[in-house]
């Protein structure tokens, strides 16, 4: 990638309820983490992209380009997309076409301002033909679940197994989140807990299989290559980005056992980042359920169809917190993931990339990923909009030129 964007600074908030606190509060604690890492000040930004998904509808706020204008008090182009990561990759764009040097990125959400008609705004906006036939923000993962069960003859023991699984995934993130600060769930949860919470559901998912409604926001300092050498000895590459789209019905899509948008996004990144899914060391998956963190490292290319939930019994029969796949270890939600630190859909995205960014840099304290080569080189973020609907890789790391 010629004039390769770089990651030089990144902040966020801690996510949770935060009833008592604006949108503007949020984002400005989240802009000012990352401004307080390097030299950058607001008026050193050229450009402002930022994401959220429901503020029009929960907090009233129409165009919030002036809105963040207001904030920063700055008359830069400004954009606003529904996810982090198609800011970012708006972001990168423009830093790789020459048109800015240095922009601001950043994302928010405040959900619970809107608590009592949240989920029927997130299957509306979802999938509205399922929820018009009843179906819930829920639903259709269960759905996925009956069908990858179906598509790939899993019975018996090997059922069990699944459902077993599943529940590791939860239990996993859960743990990684009580050693992350930001974390809207900072305690530990058992695979029993999380079975009785399905069999007290009487459905095939429970309470702890998917991850909460949560306010907070996220930002980063993106910067052309030029400008982060001159500003830190450690910037972190967008090194590649896919995006890939499928149809807004679940229920219409041809394959209902895994997310092809995420695939294809996947290729496409790895393709542009000249790497191999594997050189990978640490990824954050969108795990809006324990479903889609076991799909999608099959979407990614990690485990074969119809594998990865043998993959992660048997890791967790050895009392790992990662994945060994075909003998090799890969770190996946290292921050707790969407289920335990928290799901602010502006501001998800941003909160991934934060994770990876502290991995590659060494700054994650006690979640910190190292090996006998010592720290990561390359991390990936993995981010839906919808169900599936729109998907985005995004690969991090050190050049070539440079590891």
């Amino acid at each position: 990638m010629q004039n390769c964007p770089a990651i030089v600074a990144v902040g966020r908030t801690k996510f949770g309820e935060f009833y008592g606190k604006e949108p503007e509060k949020l984002i400005e604690e989240a802009w000012l983490a990352a401004s307080n890492e390097c030299s950058i000040e607001r008026k050193d930004l050229e450009a402002c992209y930022m994401s959220d998904c429901f503020l029009p509808i929960t907090n009233k706020l129409g165009l919030e380009e002036g809105f963040l204008s207001e904030l920063t008090e700055l008359h830069v182009p400004m954009e606003v997309t529904r996810s982090f990561s198609a800011a970012l990759l708006t972001a990168c764009h423009a830093i790789q076409a020459g048109v800015y040097n240095t922009v601001l990125v950043g994302g928010i959400e405040k959900m619970t301002d809107r608590w009592d008609k949240i989920r029927d705004d997130l299957m509306l906006l979802d999938d509205p033909w399922s929820y018009y036939a009843g179906g819930t923000p829920e639903s259709n993962h269960e759905l996925m679940l009956r069908a990858y069960i179906k598509k790939h003859n899993i019975q018996s023991e090997d059922l069990d197994k699944l459902n077993t699984a599943l529940a590791q995934v939860s239990v996993k993130n859960h743990a990684n989140a009580t050693k992350n600060k930001y974390a809207q769930f900072q305690r530990k949860i058992t695979v029993e807990q999380v079975l009785s919470a399905r069999k007290a559901a009487h459905k095939p998912l429970g309470l702890f299989d998917f991850a909460p409604v949560s306010d907070g926001a996220s930002a980063l300092i993106l910067t052309s290559e030029k400008v982060a050498k001159e500003l830190t000895d450690k910037p972190v590459y967008v090194l590649g980005c896919g995006s890939a789209t499928d149809y807004l019905n679940y229920p219409a899509r041809e394959d209902l056992s895994h997310f092809v948008a995420a695939e294809l996004a996947m290729k496409n990144a790895v393709q542009m980042a000249k790497v191999n899914p594997w050189d990978l060391r640490v990824i954050e998956i969108y795990d809006q359920s324990t479903v889609m963190e076991m799909v999608s490292l099959e979407d990614m290319g990690f485990c074969q169809p119809g594998t990865a939930w043998n993959s992660i019994h048997e890791s967790y029969q050895t009392g790992q917190t990662c994945y060994e796949i075909g003998g090799k270890k890969i770190f996946v939600n290292t921050d707790g993931g969407l289920k335990a630190n928290g799901n602010p859909l502006g501001a998800t995205g941003g909160a991934q990339i934060f994770e990876i960014y502290r991995q590659l840099r060494g700054e994650a304290g006690e979640r910190q990923v190292t090996s006998e080569k010592g720290l990561p080189r390359l991390g990936g973020v993995l981010e839906f909009e919808g169900f599936g609907t729109k998907a985005y890789v995004s690969i991090l790391g050190e050049k070539k030129d440079e590891q």
